[in-house]
């Protein structure tokens, strides 16, 4: 089974192993949110991905 790439290009991995995304939601639209809600979305957030995520997206990972 093949890796789904479009989904690994999304995903940088740590060096202490954690898997980092970009959060969903900050491309348009933001500019009646307040400053720290935008200030919140610039940051990655970690990732806990299922069994099933894992099997179906990132097959060489287990």
């Amino acid at each position: 089974m093949k890796t789904n790439k479009s989904y690994t290009k999304r995903i940088r991995v740590t060096r202490t192993g954690k898997l980092v995304a970009r959060k969903a939601g900050q491309n348009h639209f933001n500019a009646k949110q307040s400053g720290s809600k935008r200030a919140g979305k610039r940051r990655s957030v970690a990732l806990t991905l299922t069994a099933k995520v894992i099997r179906r997206f990132l097959p060489g990972m287990v």
